[in-house]
């Protein structure tokens, strides 16, 4: 259609907020990471959620308490009104398509209402997660969405959120204020305040898009941007020894786990969407985006989920000021080679996970000389205390050096969305990664 990275990037992103609503909807936030071919500019912008309680007229009820299980282990978790956090993706995605877009604002969101108005395959690899989930994801409209008839969706049934066309109708014909100073702003305001939230119109209106600092590393000869996030994924990547490539692989593979290594418990449930594109003239837009588990709150009659982002003790300590951020693991990334070209457009979804997964694929594409495909399929590991979490097809010999090393590694039985979700663009191809049902597509 004659659209740039940009404007495929908010266009994908708004379509996820339809078929992945497990993981994203407009009512969550994310970061992305842009890169202008004809600048060599990168840029990172933060739209998370921010704390609510600028209006300062009423105090958030109790949450409510839920378990969700990770495997076999039940997880604390809060939802409800007071769960919800200032929602920064139609702010986010506004602002990516008003500084590189090309197309009309309406002709970006139009494929998503169409994807909403049909319904789209539920995601085998979601269907997975869901039963883990039914806590936040049942209450209100997500019991006809997601359990029709009382029976939990299934690889490949229909996801249908009814009322979900109508607001990215609004969204489309009004611009991404609406859901700030507009009807579907109002409609937030509404929701949360019915079900004991404090978030009020104040909060909505002082929300912006902030730009942050880009950090850089070197790996292989090649220079990796992005922002300063929770994960330090781009401080782990600086941390490597130069020497990496010309390290044996089981070496390197303990080398690995000690830079990643994550010391305290490491069980969230990584409830994350990312989404790459790149351009026929070399710019690149990297969105992650996340719902939280989801607050358990609707706007009524349009299909749209709330995030639960305040019920995540690990992200919110309680002591945030009204209007700030929230802390986040996600980190889009670029990679340019010497020259200031393009090399790699890559992401992830996965909490904690995000730094090893993309930190496997980018040594795997830079260092090894992997295609874009094989790196973001090749078998990872995470690091936990003083174990090592890999998956079934693992290199023997990288597993008996860490054991030689001092760790206990755990070879999963199966490949685990639990391993992160890397989608990457680069010069020898594109991927969508497996372990969460993406996909990726080269027109």
């Amino acid at each position: 259609m004659g659209g740039t990275a940009a404007d495929a990037g908010v266009g994908a992103t708004l379509a996820a907020c339809v078929a992945e609503t497990i993981f994203t909807g407009l009512g969550g936030g994310g970061f992305a990471t842009y890169y202008e071919a004809s600048t060599g500019q990168v840029t990172c912008l933060d739209f998370f959620v921010a704390m609510p309680g600028l209006d300062g007229d009423r105090k958030a009820e109790p949450m409510t308490p839920i378990a969700v299980r990770f495997g076999e282990v039940p997880l604390p978790y809060e939802i409800g009104g007071a769960s919800v956090a200032v929602p920064g993706l139609p702010a986010g995605c506004g602002e990516i398509h008003s500084r590189w877009g090309a197309l009309p604002w309406a002709d970006v969101v139009a494929p998503a209402a169409e994807l909403a108005r049909t319904g789209t395959a539920m995601p085998f690899a979601h269907a997975v997660t869901l039963p883990s989930l039914i806590e936040a994801m049942l209450p209100g409209q997500g019991g006809p969405a997601y359990a029709p008839g009382g029976n939990l969706l299934q690889g490949g049934d229909r996801l249908f959120h009814a009322g979900l066309a109508d607001a990215l109708d609004v969204l489309a014909e009004d611009g991404p204020g609406t859901c700030y100073t507009g009807k579907l702003g109002a409609a937030v305001v509404e929701s949360v305040r019915a079900d004991g939230g404090a978030l009020g119109p104040l909060d909505l209106s002082a929300y912006q898009v902030l730009e942050r600092a880009v950090t850089t590393a070197e790996l292989a000869g090649r220079t990796v941007l992005g922002r300063a996030d929770l994960n330090r994924t781009v401080q782990t990547l600086r941390g490597l020894p130069p020497e990496l490539a010309a390290m044996p692989r089981p070496e390197r593979a303990v080398v690995l786990a000690d830079a990643l290594d994550v010391r305290g418990p490491d069980d969230r449930l990584g409830d994350t969407t990312n989404v790459t594109a790149v351009d026929g003239a070399g710019n690149a837009c990297v969105i992650t985006t996340t719902l939280g588990l989801g607050s358990g709150v609707w706007l009524p009659g349009l299909g749209v989920h709330l995030n639960s982002m305040l019920g995540e003790g690990e992200l919110y300590s309680g002591e945030l000021a009204p209007g700030e951020r929230l802390a986040s693991m996600m980190c889009p990334l670029v990679v340019l080679d010497p020259g200031g070209a393009l090399r790699l457009a890559i992401g992830s979804a996965g909490a904690s996970r995000i730094r090893s997964a993309l930190l496997r694929t980018l040594v795997g594409v830079l260092v090894d000389g992997l295609d874009t495909p094989d790196a973001v399929r090749a078998p990872r590991l995470h690091p936990v205390d003083d174990v090592v979490h890999v998956e079934p097809h693992f290199p023997v010999p990288e597993e008996m050096a860490l054991a030689e090393a001092g760790y206990t590694v755990n070879r999963w039985p199966h490949r685990s969305h639990y391993f992160g979700g890397v989608s990457a663009i680069g010069t020898t191809g594109a991927s969508g990664d497996p372990r969460r049902g993406g996909a990726a597509r080269l027109l």
